[in-house]
């Protein structure tokens, strides 16, 4: 094995900006995806998306040009939990979010600055990744894995109630997932099925209440390994659901949903390494439609690296 065979999935790093819809929405090869225990890696992302407001895609918004910028500073560490292979990272995503749009008829505009809601995650692989040292690692073969997650959105991003355009969304959100992952040679074919839940918003533009009922996701990846730590993703995602309530009144947002996007991961040395993504809206119902870009540097220590 090389010094640089493994490394963590960057693909929520880079669309984790607006965290409780990144939970949903997200594009993410390598999830589920096994490291030595006791190996750490350390993120910082540069994100940019345009178009619809990527932090809440569910807003009834027309003429949309807005921009979010984002960095994204991100932890990982690889655990032995029950004997089973598993990770936990967190995400504190930092950004600018400006531009305009018309909210019912009236335009609307923003330029704020600040934290956005970070994101904390458990992943643990229930089949087919037994946790490993570094030399138990090196004569490790991937064959069928599968894995659960559960991811938590903390609304600890900037919020102010009289504006409706924001980088935080002042409510949790949890989202339980499943995943699997199966390698023939070079290439790996992954999946992942989940559903988001999220608390009421009681301090939504002027004081109303806010709630959302769950949306529903999967997500499928073609990887072709090219070297070891080289590899490129084609990825696609589906969700559905999420209609919102405002003081009891149902929104005409029910959301069915296509992004899809690319993935590509190359080494540095032996502790850096580089990802890039990109992805796009395909097939929107409700608030999909934007662009989203990323690049990530990674770098990797501890006793498994």
């Amino acid at each position: 094995m090389g010094p640089t065979r493994f490394s963590i999935s960057c693909g929520l790093i880079l669309c984790a900006f607006g965290a409780s819809h990144a939970l949903a929405q997200s594009i993410e090869p390598r999830a589920y995806s096994p490291a030595p225990v006791g190996t750490h890696f350390a993120i910082v992302a540069l994100t940019d998306s345009r178009g619809a407001i990527p932090t809440d895609p569910d807003l009834p918004l027309s003429d949309i040009d807005i921009n979010v910028r984002a960095v994204l500073l991100a932890y990982a560490t690889s655990l032995n939990l029950f004997g089973k292979s598993a990770k936990f990272d967190f995400i504190a995503p930092v950004g600018r979010l400006k531009g305009e749009a018309t909210y019912f008829g009236e335009p609307i505009e923003r330029d704020v600055s600040g934290l956005g809601d970070p994101l904390a995650r458990m992943t643990i692989l229930l089949h087919g990744a037994p946790a490993m040292n570094l030399d138990e690692f090196r004569k490790y073969k991937q064959d069928l894995l599968l894995g659960a997650s559960v991811q938590v959105s903390i609304p600890m991003g900037q919020y102010a109630e009289d504006r409706l355009l924001n980088l935080g969304t002042n409510r949790w959100a949890i989202k339980p997932e499943l995943g699997a992952s199966k390698s023939w040679g070079r290439w790996t074919l992954e999946t992942a099925v989940g559903v988001t839940f999220f608390t009421t918003n009681d301090e939504f533009f002027g004081g109303h209440k806010r709630e959302q009922k769950p949306i529903y996701s999967a997500q499928g990846h073609v990887i072709y390994n090219l070297a070891p730590g080289t590899w490129i993703a084609l990825n696609l995602s589906w969700f559905g659901g999420g209609r919102t309530t405002i003081d009891g009144v149902k929104d005409d947002n029910l959301q069915k949903n296509w992004r899809a996007g690319a993935v590509i991961a190359v080494p540095l040395n032996r502790r850096f390494s580089l990802k890039a993504n990109a992805s796009t809206g395909v097939s929107t119902r409700t608030g999909n439609s934007y662009d989203l870009y990323g690049i990530a540097l990674q770098y990797r220590w501890g006793t498994g690296g």
